[in-house]
């Protein structure tokens, strides 16, 4: 198999780990700390990545650490916001309110850098804040405290996105990962400290063990280093459209562990959204390069 068409499988599998995330998560904090969640999955990361990384410590510069620590900011205050409003809403919503980022990032260089946009982004942005309105707004057209923490999660990872994008064409992008997870771990130590949820240092909750595995070794550890590598054999315009079944992988995941009815606002709702992320994503007369997706959970 050539390494294009393996990379490309493995992202499948990544992109299914990523929607599979938001369900094991949500069973694993509810009654449970989301900072101390975040401390044993960050920490049990860092070291499945120290171990993948080890032979790119010794070309690490200063320069990729501070970049490292810098990308952490946005990368953690995006997951501790999901997975807040994964606790008041249902995954399957949260999976779709993340896949806006894929419109949000153009947007969002269009509003910081001034660079032109074509009239298809517009386009899909529209549809996309429509299936928004329609999954997410109630019946008194208010969104829930819920869907904002999603919104404003979704809003940090675009903006960690233009991070990512920035430092790829100024410094080696690999040497970054595990000093931002570090940093992040760091970051999560001290947040445990200022979490009201006051729980066991060990918790007696199986589920909540097993999520930290599975966040952190495969939706983590496994799909930031595909991710990564993969980027040396594909365009970002094809990662791209892999990681937009991530929101459909999320809604099968979510009705099958935790039950959650597939409704017809979400169905429609959700469909606005992915059929805005391949109006994107078509090229028509010029190719239009993506921006680079690596993600968050």
């Amino acid at each position: 198999m050539k390494k294009k068409n393996l990379y490309l499988l493995l992202l499948l599998f990544g992109t299914c780990f990523w929607g599979m995330s938001f369900p094991i998560t949500k069973l694993a904090v509810q009654g449970s700390s989301v900072a101390l969640f975040l401390l044993y999955r960050f920490i049990l990361a860092t070291f499945v990545l120290s171990v993948v990384f080890r032979k790119q410590f010794k070309s690490t510069s200063s320069k990729e650490i501070t970049a490292g620590f810098l990308l952490a900011f946005p990368l953690l205050s995006s997951i501790i916001l999901q997975i807040n409003g994964l606790k008041l809403i249902d995954a399957s919503q949260c999976t779709f309110i993340a896949g806006l980022s894929v419109i949000i990032v153009p947007v969002l260089k269009r509003i910081i850098f001034k660079t032109v946009l074509p009239v298809k982004t517009w386009t899909a942005s529209l549809i996309a804040l429509t299936g928004l309105f329609v999954i997410a707004v109630s019946g008194d057209f208010t969104f829930n405290q819920g869907t904002l923490y999603a919104i404003a999660g979704t809003l940090a990872f675009s903006l960690y996105l233009l991070q990512v994008e920035k430092y790829t064409a100024e410094i080696n992008i690999r040497n970054t990962i595990v000093p931002m997870f570090v940093c992040c771990a760091l970051l999560c130590l001290l947040y445990v400290n200022f979490d009201h949820v006051k729980t066991s240092w060990i918790p007696d909750n199986k589920s909540f063990w097993l999520a930290i595995v599975f966040c952190s070794v495969f939706s983590t550890a496994y799909m930031y280093s595909v991710s990564m590598l993969s980027q040396m054999y594909l365009s970002a315009e094809k990662i791209a459209v892999i990681f937009l079944f991530e929101p459909i992988f999320g809604t099968v995941a979510s009705f099958f562990i935790l039950n959650e009815n597939i409704t017809v606002r979400l169905l429609l709702g959700g469909g606005l959204i992915f059929f805005a992320m391949i109006i994107y994503e078509i090229r028509f007369k010029k190719s239009v390069k993506a921006a680079d997706y690596s993600e968050f959970s």
